[in-house]
């Protein structure tokens, strides 16, 4: 106890004064408890009555001999004087009685965030989902990893929650002027049972089995406040009349209804095509395509710690770029540490690989996508339409399919893919389907094969190790290739009342970003209705 008081006491505390509470900044040993936190800021700021609340946790593993939390902390005290803290400006949602009908498609974090502010404003709402309620797509892809037979309404791609359900549920975001939208997520979040942390860590997480009971929750509160959710109900089109949207034709019905927003994530080929059909614009934009690096966890601890474990943390992270060959990008993308990847197949003809992790993120292996930033011109060798694009990207994961003959990752070590020789063995992995020996260096665009190469001899120079990781599968949801055509407040270019949301139509990547573009689609039509 001696050494961990004196590491407290060893680090200079910087203060920030503000009306009625104090801000302070504390360096913390990985495995300190609440008591010694509290002792210190009693002690620090000499109160004996106090309330205090971590505003900010990151961690600083820059020097391995001294590896520590950074913690931002607000403390409140009737001995503090001046008023309380100055709260942020929560988000506004009107409510007033409306008869107006909004249909949503897409339950993921854009169509239902959109979907749950409009039920508050008085909305009469009605969201549409393709697959399964979150129960049921459990039971489907454990079956699926079972024995590899793909269910088209329970899977990794689509069902309730979206694709996010069943991932490391990672919720930074890079976007900006989102802050209100970003807050009322959070605390929805915590609300439906995540975490509370999620609120104030750097790069916070949810985790794949605290994500199944956070949108279950959800679902039933939006229920409770009038909100209509209809499973395994597939849009098939919309009725469109001069600009206007009239109708949705969905699961053998045409639903009426005053605006319509579509959040059908990236992965939806038919539902984009549909729309191109009815004359919604898109076009083509960069994405990243490349495949899943899996490395033994205790390997990457090593890496970024100096040692296997570290008290008060999960499991090591890391974050890699490169400028590869100087003209695409290769970087890392959604790192799952103690994860396992997934057959993250959209339907049953293609094969692709995402990742996964649970709160705890306790499992033996980490995994993260290694992609190269592309433009889909580039990879067809000529100027693309969107509708070709998606043909493209189509075509390149049907071929993974083809070749492992169904759902088996074709995999290589991280060495053989730079040195262009095929694997003599099959390591283990945490994929559940099984590996099959691939030269991925050819079955890539060369383009992309290039830049990897290039990135993961960087990657091995500034991570440990890294080298010694498997490559496998194809890792193609980063981003979507295309990217609707829509107008400031949201609205589809060309239309009265279709909206576009989330990272379907281009404008957002990830969870949080996404439930922020529904929430401000959202708020577009509550505005215009008031």
């Amino acid at each position: 106890m001696t050494d961990r008081k004196q590491f407290f006491l060893n680090f200079a505390i910087k203060e920030t004064t503000s009306m009625g509470f104090k801000i302070i900044e504390i360096k913390a040993p990985t495995g300190y408890s609440d008591g010694e936190l509290r002792q210190r800021i009693s002690k620090e700021l000499r109160l004996t009555e106090f309330t205090w609340q971590i505003e900010n946790k990151s961690l600083d593993a820059r020097k391995k001999n001294s590896i520590h939390w950074l913690l931002r902390i607000a403390v409140h005290s009737k001995s503090l004087k001046g008023p309380d803290e100055e709260q942020m400006e929560p988000l506004d949602i009107p409510y007033k009685a409306r008869n107006k009908r909004v249909i949503i498609t897409g339950s993921g974090p854009a169509g239902f965030f959109a979907a749950l502010v409009l039920q508050k404003a008085g909305f009469d709402t009605i969201l549409l989902e393709r697959g399964a309620d979150v129960a049921k797509r459990a039971q489907g892809i454990l079956s699926f990893e079972k024995n590899g037979q793909f269910n088209p309404v329970a899977n990794y791609a689509f069902g309730e929650g979206g694709a996010g359900t069943f991932s490391d549920g990672k919720l930074t975001s890079r976007s900006k002027h989102i802050s209100r939208e970003r807050n009322f997520f959070i605390s929805s979040y915590i609300d439906a049972g995540a975490p509370g942390e999620i609120g104030y860590m750097a790069y916070p997480h949810v985790g794949s089995d605290n994500l199944r009971v956070v949108v279950k929750n959800l679902r039933d509160h939006f229920r409770q406040i009038g909100g209509e959710i209809r499973f395994e109900t597939l849009l098939d089109d919309l009725a469109v009349s001069s600009g206007r949207v009239v109708e949705a034709i969905a699961g053998g019905e045409s639903l009426a209804g005053d605006y319509f927003i579509m959040a059908p994530g990236h992965s939806a080929y038919e539902t984009y095509r549909m729309m191109m059909a009815r004359g919604v614009q898109f076009r083509t934009k960069n994405f990243a395509i490349g495949c899943r690096a899996e490395h033994r966890q205790e390997e990457i601890n090593r890496s970024q710690w100096g040692i296997e474990k570290l008290s008060g943390v999960k499991a090591a992270e890391y974050r890699l770029t490169s400028e590869a060959d100087g003209k695409h990008a290769v970087y890392s993308f959604c790192m799952c540490p103690g994860g396992m990847v997934v057959p993250a197949a959209t339907y049953s003809h293609l094969n692709i690989v995402n990742g996964m992790s649970s709160y705890r993120r306790n499992g033996q292996f980490a995994n993260a996508g290694c992609v190269a930033g592309v433009h889909p011109d580039q990879l067809a060798g000529r100027e693309v339409t969107a509708f070709e694009a998606l043909q493209w990207l189509e075509d390149l994961e049907h071929s993974f399919y083809d070749f492992a003959g169904g759902y088996s990752a074709p995999f290589c070590t991280i060495s053989d893919f730079i040195r262009g020789s095929e694997p003599a063995s099959i390591p283990e992995t945490s994929y559940p389907l099984g590996l099959k020996p691939a030269p991925l260096w050819n079955m890539l665009p060369a383009v992309v094969t290039n830049a990897l190469r290039e990135g993961l001899k960087d990657f091995d120079h500034r991570l440990r190790g890294y080298s010694n990781g498997i490559l496998l599968g194809l890792e193609s949801k980063t981003s979507s290739p295309i990217q609707v055509l829509r107008e400031k407040n949201g609205l589809c270019t060309g239309f009265e009342n279709l909206f576009l949301a989330g990272e379907g139509s281009g404008y957002a990547g990830g969870i949080v970003s996404s439930a922020a573009d529904g929430i401000k689609i959202a708020m577009q039509i509550i505005e215009k209705e008031n």
